[in-house]
């Protein structure tokens, strides 16, 4: 296999990466889907099992993904690691995904849940829930065409600011005077909910907010010592992020009773007034607001290179066009087309909704990535593994099959929404065949 040529200077430590594996992971997720997974489990002991098992399942899935990472270290990721295993049309169907339903999608959930959050900070109308989110959608594009350097910056700005509000909530909230009984035994679904139906609802839910993992993989070609610092640093870094994932769900539970808590999407903010009073709520709001900002900001920046790439292979409609870049560098025509496509989805769907469809959609391809770590063992047993991922094959099977639970949950729960998502991957296809007919053209 042929791999691209890399200056990689292998200066990453564990401690580097284990901070690198909990930083790319820890976004706004966690603040915004805590009320989902309560409204879908309807108790605590339930929602609690949702978040440990989506933990449990993120930990198999990124020690699993790593594998591919460090024997393909090419640009592209997951795309490549599918192009390479299956061939070039799942490649392609993969890069189409992302570009028209997963970052762009990101971007508008995220986008509406910043704006409910500022309409609540500043008790302002409901009517403006749609033109703020298009705003902020706006400026961080805009800010991103003026160069890595200037996003860069943000990133790095708004980074400082996300573990402030968890770390604040997680202490005043364990050592505050429980306002509810909790209840974590037996561990049971809410009334008229059937157990397996609520814990699939609740653990959808769960991977938006530990989604993020398939990036640890990427720093192996720069890690001093991958083969044993990489595992551990996904197994601690995956397993903390669980942790606290699950404390800060117990805080909101036993700060709120469950029944003001489902469906709230201002849930997080009324428990840092609950645990803070006023001010310190709002304060701690605005916290969560730069952190959405900044998660905002990270999927507009990466997003934008995934048309980019694809571009440059001429397999996109208007690829001529998405290949130029800006003064600064920067992809500029993708950047605008992946605003106008969260632009839509601002106005057509909700929080919730975009985020089930684009965590079923990639949950498919993710689910195909671990199958093709087994492939490739099987196929090429020769290959360069710099790691491998450990327990094998038992991490990769548990991956599997928590990803088939939630693609085949989904498909059967929640199926128009499924379908929807299927079917915008699906009018990649034809555009796909259309530009390897016109490449084999221009070749002749």
């Amino acid at each position: 296999m042929e791999k691209e040529t890399t200056n990689l200077k292998k200066n990453i430590g564990f401690v580097a990466a284990l901070s690198t594996v909990m930083g790319t992971v820890i976004g706004a997720g966690v603040f915004f889907k805590a009320a989902v997974v309560a409204e879908a489990t309807g108790t605590v002991s339930l929602s609690l099992l949702a978040w440990f098992l989506g933990g449990v399942i993120t930990i198999c899935a990124g020690l699993t993904a790593a594998e591919l990472a460090a024997a393909i270290p090419e640009t592209g990721g997951m795309m490549r690691y599918i192009e390479y295993t299956y061939g070039k049309k799942p490649g392609f169907l993969i890069g189409w995904a992302q570009t028209v339903i997963y970052f762009p999608a990101n971007i508008a959930a995220l986008a509406i849940i910043f704006s409910t959050q500022v309409i609540n900070l500043f008790g302002l109308s409901s009517s403006l829930l749609m033109p703020i989110g298009v705003a902020v959608a706006l400026f961080l594009t805009l800010t991103n065409l003026l160069g890595s350097k200037v996003s860069g910056h943000v990133q790095s700005f708004t980074t400082l600011f996300k573990l402030i509000p968890i770390i604040l909530i997680i202490i005043f909230g364990l050592f505050a005077k429980s306002k509810v009984n909790v209840s974590l035994l037996p561990v049971t679904a809410g009334k008229n909910l059937g157990f397996a139906n609520a814990l699939g609802h609740g653990l959808l839910a769960t991977m938006f907010a530990y989604d993020g993992w398939l990036h640890v993989g990427n720093i192996a070609g720069e890690m001093k010592n991958p083969k044993k610092d990489l595992p551990k640093a996904i197994l601690l870094g995956l397993a903390g992020i669980m942790i606290v994932y699950m404390l800060i769900n117990y805080v909101f539970l036993k700060s709120m009773p469950i029944s003001q808590f489902i469906g709230n999407d201002n849930a997080a903010s009324d428990v840092s007034a609950i645990l803070f009073g006023g001010l310190g709520g709002k304060l701690v709001t605005i916290g969560i607001l730069i952190s959405v900002f900044g998660t905002i900001n990270g999927y507009t920046m990466t997003g934008m290179r995934i048309p980019y790439a694809m571009a440059l292979e001429n397999t996109l409609p208007f690829s001529k066009q998405l290949k130029k870049l800006s003064k600064s560098g920067v992809p500029i025509n993708c950047g605008i087309l992946q605003v106008v496509i969260a632009c839509i989805m601002i106005f057509l769907g909700a929080f919730n909704t975009l985020t089930d469809m684009l965590i079923f959609v990639i949950w498919i391809f993710y689910t195909m990535t671990f199958l093709a770590t087994m492939i490739l063992r099987k196929r090429e047993p020769d290959m360069n593994r710099p790691y491998k991922t450990p327990l094998y094959p038992i991490v990769p099977i548990i991956a599997i099959i928590g990803g088939l639970f939630i693609v085949i949950n989904t498909l059967f729960t929640q199926t128009i929404l499924a379908l929807v998502g299927i079917a915008l991957t699906a009018v990649g296809f034809p555009f796909y065949l259309y530009k390897e007919k016109q490449n084999k053209r221009m070749e002749e």
